[in-house]
């Protein structure tokens, strides 16, 4: 039988309906479960060995390693977790990813896949409709599963049976002993780089071994290259992330890596043995025996099983062999990726990036990046004191800089966490998510407009200098007090930014403190009525005092507003 375009075309399209399904199936439960995935990272990974089960249930739940490693990345730039508990959750996605090959060499070529497709479908699509909590996003769970169930049937029926012709011509590529493999681990890992799915790899790799186009050595060679192929998308997530993003994802490198290195080298031994081991298990509680070893497709089925047990037992023995190096890996990454001189003035992003991931799974990189713009922003409450109090010409320059830097680095960053909120919001999220996103755009535009007015200030500032118009001690002591307030409400704001749950948050102390501003606003412009028709109360003077002290209290209206926006009173 001759391999045509149709073929192609058949098997592209069976793979693309698998990746949907999977898919939708892992951000159908990570839109349903998002706060339990993300209490279950932040509550089990006191140490690399609880790290290790928490990165298979996530992944044996969400299907997919890449979200798992994706995630884990994102919290270790975020802070939330550190590399040693990193490089755990990683090395149990890479158990837990293993599950996928199992399911498929168990249900995929022995089971009817298509007569569990339809009823999953009778179930999940009414729940598609459903207003009830997330239920909505359980069916969408149900339904990619069974779109999944779908494409792997068609999987299998697409690839056409050219017997020994696929067979010879591979077994011809594979007779250079560890070159051989070497080459099957790069082709592997290039499949996966190509479909940016490990486990649709994976559900390839089983099918052409079931249709009996590779041999198992091959396949096994094609595994572990998948492996490597699957750091591909932690390293591109850490890309824009911070240095200890980067470490992360080159930990995952270096782990997969040296796990196929040493793999590469022993292949033909285990996989003997784990021929006969599953063998002889198999046999154990499968009575037609003797049918398998005289039926050719029982005979390549028990050759996805094999492949399934090699795919677990690398990983497993992997994990066991390096959990204990996990503190050099550490230094290696370190080394690898060194980290730059923390320049204040290099101000960016740095919790958020472009990859795509679900709203609900965003949500604790963007509360780390609006905590972090309110702490970038504060730094111009300090430039404009020193700006105030400062008689000296070269330091009032210096300031006028970092004021008009800052205000530009303001508005980048609110254009950035904006865009980004507004990708996030083109995608299906529950209520609560959508509740927060919002949130999450009002404080960008208050910490925004605080920028805005930190900027006039100084223009206001540059004009008195330049006019050589002068303070009363009584005015620049009114404003220093003021600036004090403020800095306390900044203080309050950051606090709440930073809060582990804005749930907790209230607005009882930033209520407080805005009326103290307010107080305090009032006080001084009735101590400026009171003296602007003294003789020797400059009137220009007193303008710029009015317009300072009424700048100050703007800032404080800002601030109220973003913790307000924190309890979502907004």
């Amino acid at each position: 039988m001759e391999f045509g375009f149709w073929d192609a075309i058949n098997i592209l399209g069976a793979l693309a309906f698998f990746i949907f399904g999977m898919k939708m199936m892992s951000e159908g439960i990570q839109r349903a479960a998002g706060s339990a995935l993300r209490s279950i990272l932040r509550s089990m990974t006191k140490n690399r060995f609880l790290g290790v089960l928490t990165g298979f249930i996530i992944t044996a739940l969400v299907q997919s390693s890449s979200a798992t490693t994706v995630m884990t990345v994102s919290f270790v730039n975020a802070g939330i977790l550190s590399l040693v508990e990193s490089a755990g959750v990683m090395m149990g996605a890479n158990i837990g990813t293993t599950v996928t090959g199992w399911i498929i060499a168990i249900l995929g070529f022995k089971v009817k896949l298509s007569a569990y497709s339809i009823p999953l479908f009778a179930v999940g699509v009414p729940m598609l409709f459903s207003k009830v909590g997330n239920r909505k996003y359980w069916g969408e769970f149900l339904i990619g599963f069974a779109i999944l169930f779908l494409g792997l049937s068609y999987l299998k029926n697409a690839v056409p049976d050219l017997g020994g012709e696929a067979m010879a011509w591979i077994k011809g590529l594979s007779q250079y002993g560890i070159f051989s493999r070497i080459f099957f681990v790069f082709v592997g890992a290039m499949i996966t780089v190509i479909v940016q799915s490990s486990s649709a790899a994976m559900a390839v790799t089983l099918t052409l071994v079931y249709a009996g186009w590779l041999p198992l050595d091959v396949a096994a060679a094609m595994v572990l290259g998948e492996n490597i192929g699957t750091t591909i998308t932690a390293e591109l997530a850490s890309i824009i992330g911070n240095v200890h993003a980067k470490r992360s994802a080159r930990i995952h490198s270096m782990f997969n890596i040296i796990g196929v290195c040493w793999m590469v080298m022993l292949l033909p031994w285990v996989i003997d043995f784990l021929t006969v081991f599953v063998e002889n298990f198999t046999n154990i509680f499968e009575s037609n025996a003797k049918l398998k070893t005289a039926d050719l497709n029982e005979a390549q089925r028990m050759n996805t099983y094999i492949l399934a047990a090699f795919h677990t037992t690398f990983n497993i023995i992997n994990v066991a062999l390096l959990i204990g190096f996990v503190p050099w890996l550490i230094k290696a990454a370190v080394w690898s990726v060194k980290a730059k001189n923390n320049d204040d003035e290099e101000v960016r992003l740095k919790f958020i990036d472009a990859s795509q991931r679900t709203p609900e799974l965003a949500t604790v990189e963007l509360q780390k990046e609006t905590a972090h713009f309110g702490e970038v922003t504060s730094r111009m409450s300090e430039y404009a004191r020193i700006l105030l109090n400062s008689t000296d010409e070269k330091e009032q320059v210096e300031m006028y800089k970092k004021l008009r830097k800052y205000e530009d680095i303001t508005d980048k960053m609110e254009v950035e966490i904006t865009e980004y909120i507004t990708k996030l919001s083109n995608q299906e999220m529950t209520p609560k998510t959508s509740i927060r996103l919002r949130s999450f755009m009002n404080i960008c535009n208050d910490l925004e407009r605080i920028g805005d007015i930190y900027f006039q200030m100084y223009k206001t500032l540059e004009y008195k200098n330049e006019k050589k118009l002068y303070f009363t001690p009584n005015q620049r002591n009114g404003l220093n007090e003021l600036m004090d307030l403020v800095d306390e409400a900044f203080g309050i704001a950051l606090a709440n930014l930073s809060t582990s749950s804005f749930d907790d948050v209230t607005v009882t102390s930033a209520s407080e403190k805005e009326r103290d501003i307010n107080r305090f606003r009032d006080k001084l412009r009735k101590q400026n009525l009171e003296r602007i028709n003294d003789k020797d109360y400059n009137a220009n003077s007193s303008l710029i005092f009015t317009n300072m002290f009424s700048s100050l209290e703007k800032v404080g209206d800002h601030l109220i507003n973003i913790s307000e926006a924190v309890t979502g009173e907004i």
